[in-house]
């Protein structure tokens, strides 16, 4: 099979997806700084059907507020590369799909926009179990710091987030 992305990156979808449709489980992502990319990973995987139900892109603060009901009022206190954002991120994944399991990605890919307090690289995570009141977050601060690279890196730990 030919894979549109990197190598890691196919293997650990095919993965998720093998591990999820075993465990009967159904997934969501809300996707920001990787635009994407954690949702063509799975959909890259023949029968990623049984398992991805949906994917938000809500690249824009606006977009996350419209369209997974993100306050705007965590967005102005912690900004949209934050730990509460991804919390909210993930809970309106989950509440605007009928899957199991959410993960939230938010974060700087550069190469601007970073600053001191959250440099380039920085990204957040949250996942969510439906039922479940444990949610999960990270906050990793890559080291490669190009685009790219922050980006692969990201959905990388967003789709280990997404095993059972």
């Amino acid at each position: 099979m030919t894979h549109l992305l990197p190598k890691k990156i196919a293997e650990l979808a095919e993965r998720v997806v093998a591990e999820n449709r075993a465990a009967g489980r159904k997934v969501v992502v809300a996707e920001s700084c990787t635009g994407g990319l954690v949702a063509a990973a799975l959909t890259e995987v023949a029968g990623s059907s049984a398992v991805f139900e949906r994917g938000f892109v809500t690249y824009s603060n606006d977009a996350k507020v419209e369209m997974l009901g993100v306050s705007k009022d965590i967005i102005d206190a912690f900004g949209a590369v934050s730990v509460a954002c991804v919390y909210a991120m993930a809970q309106g994944a989950l509440a605007r799909s009928k899957a199991d399991v959410a993960v939230a990605i938010s974060g700087i890919a550069g190469p601007d926009g970073g600053s001191e307090e959250k440099p380039v690289g920085t990204v957040v995570f949250a996942r969510m179990v439906r039922g479940s009141d444990k949610p999960e977050a990270e906050h990793k601060v890559f080291a490669e710091k190009t685009r790219d690279g922050v980006r692969l890196q990201a959905t990388l730990s967003a789709l280990e987030l997404l095993l059972p």
